[in-house]
């Protein structure tokens, strides 16, 4: 008796060759994007870095090539406060196809005053969900022309205690920096949600994939020169948490895999497999306030509004009308 071969078991240390694909990752200069960036450059595929600094861009894709030899990366600038920027980045990519975009760059602002975009939208709901939205718009031709390509949307534990407030979605009325960066998250993930629903119904080749990086701190973070160098004072203090918490190369786990699995459906979501603060990555069953279609629906019309594209066609349009535009190039 003969049985089919069973699917291995996903090894984050040894991730399957991306070769010949394309990725783009927002915020892939700092933080948990520069581990994301880092560990899909090593899979053979191109990556470029979304970042408004293109020092910082610059000192991070050395430090790639110093741990991937033959890496290929390149720097986009992109400022997601500024939606005049978004607009043009899907011809600063240079590509005639996009495999995948994560939605990682963000801002979280500890103390007020409430401060906006150039735009006039309040600065982490402009940035981390707004900013996304528009680009995500930009970049539909590009993804449509990809085989199955992959939005990934980094979302954060930040959005399980937090409810948005469809007539103040912007905290204009009641401003609390915490709960207003825990509103961005959700308002990202819920759309996230949203964009796989309607993209199934269209039939698109696409999917919309949210995945979670747990809990994931500086001090527990390696170091990477350039990038992010902690200070032996700030390891010792971290030692104590990374009982339940880890690193923020660990914290790109459930991110990279979302990109790579072929198993990956649009709609899920994917995170740490320990309390979904730490290990590799599982899938999760979403919270019922993050899928609400009622809540969702609301949120797109005011996001597509606040982006300046008509809901009914925000994102879709042009996904079956696909223009290539210049040729993949070599890598810079």
């Amino acid at each position: 008796m003969s049985s089919a071969p069973l699917t291995p078991p996903w090894d984050v240390h040894r991730l399957p060759s991306a070769a010949g694909k394309s990725f783009l990752v927002t915020g892939g200069n700092a933080g948990i994007g520069y581990f994301v960036a880092e560990q899909l450059a090593g899979t053979g595929a191109l990556v470029v870095l979304g970042s408004r600094d293109q020092q910082r861009a610059r000192a991070a894709m050395a430090s790639i090539r110093a741990r991937v030899p033959g890496a290929q990366l390149r720097h986009l600038p992109l400022d997601l406060a500024d939606l005049a920027s978004v607009r043009t980045a899907a011809d600063g990519l240079g590509l005639d196809r996009l495999d995948a975009v994560v939605h990682n760059a963000g801002i979280a602002l500890d103390e007020p005053p409430r401060r906006t975009t150039k735009d006039g939208h309040e600065l982490m709901f402009g940035v981390n969900h707004l900013g996304h939205v528009a680009l995500t718009r930009e970049l539909a031709p590009l993804l449509a022309a990809a085989p199955a390509a992959r939005i990934v949307t980094v979302g954060s534990f930040a959005a399980r205690s937090e409810r948005l407030d469809p007539d103040d979605l912007q905290s204009a009325r009641d401003y609390r920096p915490g709960r207003a960066y825990g509103r961005s998250k959700l308002a990202q993930m819920s759309f996230a949600f949203e964009l796989d629903r309607r993209l199934r119904v269209r039939g698109s080749t696409v999917l919309s994939v949210v995945a979670h990086p747990g809990g994931a701190l500086d001090s527990l973070t390696p170091s990477r020169a350039g990038v992010h160098v902690p200070t032996l004072g700030t390891r010792l203090r971290g030692l104590p948490a990374g009982l339940l918490l880890q690193g923020k190369d660990r914290g790109a786990w459930p991110i990279v895999r979302a990109v790579l699995d072929p198993h990956v459906q649009g709609g899920q979501l994917w995170g740490p497999r320990a309390f979904g603060l730490r290990g590799t990555p599982q899938l999760e069953a979403a919270r019922a306030h993050m899928t609400d279609p009622t809540a969702a629906g609301h949120l797109w019309d005011a996001s597509c509004d606040g982006v300046g594209v008509e809901p009914h066609l925000a994102l879709l349009q042009g996904a079956s009308d696909h223009r290539p535009r210049t040729s993949r190039g070599p890598a810079r």
